[in-house]
């Protein structure tokens, strides 16, 4: 056990010193296997499993889901997804933060990832938002908080993250995350609604659309809805009737996924040779930085699980005979404070392979501990001092100050903390449809 601590030890200070962590987990797996064994089994270890993982088919659903996400954004997805929801919240109180929200929510549902949807919606709705004189903080946090949904909602690159570490159904996962995800926004709009109601002046009333318009609005987001609708029918097998009986994979699911957007926004005429080029540079550039994270993640988890860290702590819990609630409980307060100081996927990469042997040890469900460790991570987008989300903000709206966009937080945050409690002590609010379906 000592050797996994100091292997920690030694991986937290490579990421303070800003080593990437990909390269931190693999160098001190590498090292500390060898320290266990000998070096020549640390690099056969280490060698198998770059190779098995770069042919390894499912790790395939990570690159489709990243290009997707890429022509969401070139589509123009984004705007008329939230015309929709201006046309039917607008005009109430915080109405336009609210439709903010509800945009992001659906965005990311399409997008799949967080930083995306944050800084595709920033600006696309703070405009509007600043043209009817909304306070900075209620607006840029309801873009921030927003868009951690991005990481909930299916499909989500965060889900298939941990679903490839623990060898978890990724459609298992998928469909647990759609009910939290889906409370997550209700949750959002109450602490908006609670914000202009102790001040009106934050949120004013906008305009007021007629039906038409509406209507008009809701026809803009028919290609969005079409796409998701063949993604999660095709992935949860509602087409598995005849004559059509289409079932996908995640990965067919992924690649349905990306062929459609691209479709779309060449039939607007979004794409350029040059933006489709960027759009896969800039997949590639990200998919290469998420398989050598999860690459390092395995090597030190072999390290750790060879050194005997998860046996020790399962025997900790065992022989002092501690409630699976109390485990969990230390759990997230462990996630909590790393979240002040890590972002999303440094955490998860980091903690799961320990985390996760003692949790299936406990008997709990490891599609119900995947959603609580990703509203953890939710959480942490928007905590401070790190708030990678609020950081993203920053990055597009410079005139904000950093304070602001952390004070406006503060009560979205506060509704996670419930939303998280909430799915800790009733696990069969995320596992219901699970159970159902499969």
């Amino acid at each position: 056990m000592i050797p996994s601590l100091v292997g920690f030890a030694v991986v937290l200070a490579f990421i303070f010193l800003r080593v990437p962590i990909a390269l931190a987990m693999g160098l001190v797996g590498v090292v500390g296997f060898a320290f266990e064994t000998n070096m020549s089994a640390a690099l056969s270890m280490s060698a198998r499993i770059v190779t098995e993982s770069s042919r390894d088919y499912g790790l395939s659903v990570i690159p489709l889901f990243v290009l997707m996400g890429l022509f969401v954004n070139e589509s123009g997805m984004s705007r008329e997804i939230y015309r929709a929801a201006h046309a039917f919240l607008g005009h109430l109180r915080g109405g336009l933060a609210m439709a903010t929200i509800v945009a992001c929510g659906v965005f990311a549902a399409i997008s799949g990832s967080s930083l995306a949807t944050v800084a595709t919606m920033s600006r696309v709705t703070m405009p509007e938002m600043r043209r009817f004189g909304y306070d900075d903080g209620l607006s840029t946090a309801s873009i921030a908080a927003g868009g951690t949904l991005g990481i909930l909602i299916p499909p989500s690159v965060i889900l298939v993250m941990y679903g490839l570490l623990t060898q978890t159904s990724i459609i298992g996962l998928f469909l647990a995350g759609l009910l939290p995800g889906l409370i997550g926004i209700v949750f959002y709009l109450a602490a908006v609604a609670f914000v202009v109601k102790r001040n009106p002046d934050a949120g004013p009333c906008g305009e007021r659309s007629s039906w038409m318009q509406r209507w008009v609005a809701l026809r803009g987001i028919g290609a969005v809805l079409a796409l998701f609708v063949m993604m999660i029918g095709g992935l949860y097998g509602i087409f598995n009737w005849y004559p059509l009986n289409l079932t996908f994979s995640p990965t067919e699911a992924a690649g349905m996924g990306a062929s459609g957007t691209f479709l779309i926004a060449l039939l607007r005429r979004r794409l350029s040779w040059a933006s489709t080029l960027k759009a896969l540079v800039e997949t590639a550039i990200t998919t290469a930085g998420l398989f050598a994270i999860l690459m390092g993640a395995w090597i030190f988890s072999n390290f750790v699980n060879y050194a005997g860290l998860p046996e020790t702590l399962v025997a900790i819990v065992t022989e002092h005979n501690l409630p699976p609630l109390a485990v969990i409980g230390m759990i997230l307060v462990i996630y909590l404070l790393l979240g002040c100081v890590f972002e999303s996927l440094s955490m998860i990469v980091l903690t799961v392979p320990v985390f996760f042997p003692v949790v299936v040890q406990l008997g709990m469900d490891p599609i119900w501990f995947g959603i609580v460790v990703v509203i953890v991570t939710e959480i942490s987008l928007i905590t401070p001092p790190v708030g990678l989300n609020v950081f993203i903000m920053k990055s597009v709206l410079d005139d904000v100050p950093t304070s602001t966009i952390f004070k406006g937080v503060t009560p979205f945050w506060i509704v996670d903390i419930l939303r998280l409690t909430l799915i800790v002590l009733v696990p069969p609010v995320a596992l219901v449809l699970p159970w159902i379906v499969m």
